[in-house]
């Protein structure tokens, strides 16, 4: 006497079951081998533009072009795009800061502000009067 468990339908299912969680463990295991091995190839941030550039406008040349000029100003200044544009930001706060610093201690300021108090005593004066 056979028995017909294996040809059950709750066998099929089980069978599938099994398949479908080999398969997705293999592809975790894959996953990480090869992003274990390729993560350092390039830096990861240097490869987000030209990413969502092709993702988002489906244009291999622009992406193609975005990654080449962040390598080429990468190469040229020792910088990434993102240092230099922080760098430069900093920069320009700072002089800023420095123009109002220069302005509230120069001479100039001072015989300006003083020029100011007097002419409105004279208003506050002649008003009194």
């Amino acid at each position: 006497m056979k028995i017909k468990v294996f040809s059950s339908t709750l066998s099929c299912i089980v069978k599938c079951i099994r398949f479908v969680l080999v398969m997705i463990n293999k592809k975790i295991i894959l996953g990480l081998f090869i992003v274990s091995f390729l993560g350092a190839c390039a830096s990861p941030t240097a490869m987000l533009g030209p990413a969502y550039t092709l993702t988002s406008s489906g244009n291999v040349i622009q992406a193609g072009l975005s990654y080449g000029s962040n390598e080429m100003i990468t190469m040229y200044t020792g910088k990434t795009p993102l240092e230099n544009l922080q760098e430069i930001s900093s920069i320009e706060q700072s002089k800023t800061k420095n123009i109002h610093k220069k302005t509230l201690q120069s001479e100039d300021f001072y015989i300006l502000v003083k020029q100011n108090v007097e002419k409105t005593n004279k208003i506050l004066k002649s008003s009194n009067q």
